[in-house]
C-alpha cells in the first residue's frame, strides 16, 4: 500500500476558480518546502503547464476515458513518487463526465478512484446564504455504487465584504462542512486567455512565473494551509502498484532517435508518451520548429503533438529550411491536431510543410469531445480495426485533397485523418498510457526507416 497525502480541487461549474485555487495551493505548498505532485483531471494540456511551474514537476493528467479506471491509481502514484503531497485539479463541474455516461471520467469519478477528499471552490458572487444549498446539493447528490464523494471542505470565492463572508461561512459551516479559505472579488489574478483557453506557459514564461508566484501568495494569505494539509493526510493508502513505462512496454532492438516537436507552437502532450518511447528503446530529442532549421541528427521518427500553429503560422512558414527537411523526411511520423495542421499544404493561406494533401483554416466552431475511434488502416501505431479512445479539441477544419487513406473513423459521417506510408496525422489526441504498445510499434517503425 502506498500513502500519498492528496486533495482534489473541484467546483460546481467551469469558471468557478479551480485553476486559481489548485495552482495557488501547489505554489503555496511548494513555498513551504514540500514536494508537490501536480495532476489534472481530463484531457487538458494547458493547466498542467502552470502546475509544473508551481511545483517543478511534470503536470500529469488523470483521465479514465482515455486510459482506464484501473490505470488512474497507478498513474497517480507514478506521478506522485517521492512527493510530500499531491494536488489534483478537477475538470468542469464536479459531476461532469463523458457525455451520456453519468459521472464517468468526471472529477467525482477520479476522486473516488483515488479515495481523495474534495475541496469545493464555490463562486459566492451572486448569492449569500443560498450558497449552503449549493454545497448541500453537492454533498448529497452522489449515490454511485463506488460510494459517495468525500467533501472535505469549501473555499468561498469572489466574496464581496466582511458581512458577505460572515453570512456565507455561517450557512456552510452549519452543514458541518469547514470553510478552508475565502477569496475576495478583487483577489482574482487574471491569466491571459484566447480561443482554446489559457495561453500556454511556453508562450509567456516570464509572466507565467510571476502569475504563479502571485497565486501562491494569494492562497497562502486567504486559505488555511494547515487545515488543508491535515485534510490531505487523512486520505487512506492506495492498494495498487505505481505505473511504470518499463512494465507497460518492452524495449525493442536498436536505439532509434525520435524527434519530438516542442516550443511555444507545440505544447500539448502527455508526459507518459515520451516515457513510453524511451522504455521502448528510443532516444527522444525535443526540438523547436519555430527556431531550429534542422531535425535532430539521425532522427528516424518524428512526433508532432498539439498546440497553436494557427497563432504561429507565419513564423513556422518562415522557417523554410525545416519545412523542406520535414517534406523530405522518410522516417516514421505521428502527428496530432496541431501536428496535422503543420503537415498540410497551408493554414489560412500560409504555406506549410505540404506533406499531407490537404489545406486548413480557422473556423468559428469549437470542435470538442471524447471520441471512440476505430483504425481504418494499418499505421505506424495502430492496426486496422483496433479501437482507441481519444479527444478532439480545435477550431480549425481540414479540407483533404483527392484520394488517400483515412486514419480513424468515429461516426457515420465519415473517416478522419491521414495514413500514408509511415505517416499518421489526425485531429485525434491519444493518451498512450492507454495503448502502450503504440510506443513499441512506433519505435520499431523508426528503426526500419
Amino acid at each position: 500500500m502506498v500513502g500519498i497525502p492528496r486533495l482534489v480541487v473541484a467546483a460546481p461549474a467551469s469558471g468557478g476558480g479551480k485553476t486559481t485555487v489548485a495552482t495557488g495551493l501547489m505554489a503555496a505548498f511548494s513555498a513551504r518546502g514540500l514536494a508537490v505532485s501536480p495532476h489534472k483531471v481530463g484531457p487538458d494540456y494547458i493547466d498542467p503547464g502552470y502546475h509544473s511551474l508551481a511545483t517543478g514537476r511534470p503536470g500529469r493528467n488523470l483521465d479514465p476515458y482515455l486510459t482506464s479506471e484501473e490505470l488512474i491509481g497507478p498513474l497517480f502514484l507514478h506521478g506522485a513518487a517521492g512527493a510530500d503531497i499531491a494536488v489534483v485539479e478537477g475538470v468542469m463541474g464536479l459531476y461532469d463526465g463523458a457525455v451520456g455516461q453519468g459521472d464517468f471520467a468526471s472529477t467525482a469519478h477520479v476522486a473516488k478512484l483515488l479515495r481523495a477528499p474534495v475541496v469545493l471552490v464555490v463562486d459566492a458572487s451572486s448569492a449569500a446564504r443560498s450558497i449552503a444549498a449549493v454545497v448541500h446539493g453537492f454533498m448529497t447528490f452522489d449515490s454511485g455504487s463506488e460510494g459517495r464523494v468525500r467533501l472535505g471542505g469549501v473555499i468561498l470565492n469572489r466574496i464581496g465584504s466582511d458581512r458577505h463572508e460572515e453570512i456565507c461561512r455561517e450557512a456552510v459551516e452549519a452543514l458541518g462542512v469547514p470553510v478552508l479559505g475565502v477569496l475576495r472579488r478583487h483577489d482574482g489574478i487574471a491569466t491571459p486567455s484566447r480561443h482554446l483557453g489559457l495561453i500556454p506557459v511556453a508562450e509567456r514564461h516570464a509572466d507565467a512565473v510571476e502569475t504563479v508566484a502571485r497565486l501562491g501568495g494569494l492562497i497562502a494569505e486567504t486559505c488555511d494551509l494547515d487545515a488543508l494539509l491535515e485534510l490531505a493526510h487523512g486520505a487512506p493508502p492506495l492498494t495498487v502498484r505505481p505505473w511504470s513505462a518499463g512494465d507497460a512496454v518492452e524495449a525493442g532492438p536498436g536505439r532509434p532517435v525520435v524527434a519530438v516537436a516542442g516550443g511555444p507552437a507545440f505544447t500539448f502532450g502527455y508526459a507518459e508518451q515520451v516515457e513510453l518511447l524511451r522504455a521502448a528503446g528510443a532516444e527522444v530529442v525535443t526540438f523547436d520548429p519555430l527556431r531550429e532549421e534542422r531535425l535532430p541528427e539521425g532522427a528516424g521518427g518524428l512526433v508532432i503533438g498539439g498546440g497553436f500553429p494557427e497563432v504561429y503560422a507565419s513564423e513556422l512558414a518562415a522557417n523554410r529550411a525545416l519545412l523542406a527537411e520535414v517534406g523530405r523526411f522518410s522516417g516514421a511520423v505521428y502527428a496530432e491536431c496541431a501536428g496535422l495542421l503543420y503537415l498540410t499544404k497551408a493554414l489560412d493561406g500560409v504555406p506549410l510543410a505540404g506533406v499531407v494533401d490537404a489545406s486548413a483554416e480557422m473556423t468559428a466552431r469549437l470542435t470538442l469531445g471524447y471520441r471512440s475511434a476505430v483504425a481504418v488502416a494499418d499505421s505506424v501505431v495502430a492496426r486496422a480495426g483496433e479501437r482507441v479512445r481519444g479527444h478532439e479539441f480545435h477550431r480549425t477544419a481540414v479540407t483533404p485533397g483527392r484520394g488517400g487513406v483515412a486514419a480513424w473513423q468515429w461516426s457515420t459521417e465519415g473517416a478522419e485523418g491521414f495514413v500514408q506510408g509511415t505517416l499518421l496525422a489526425s485531429y485525434l489526441h491519444l493518451h498512450w498510457a492507454g495503448t502502450p504498445w503504440f510506443a513499441r510499434r512506433f519505435a520499431d517503425a523508426c528503426g526500419r526507416t
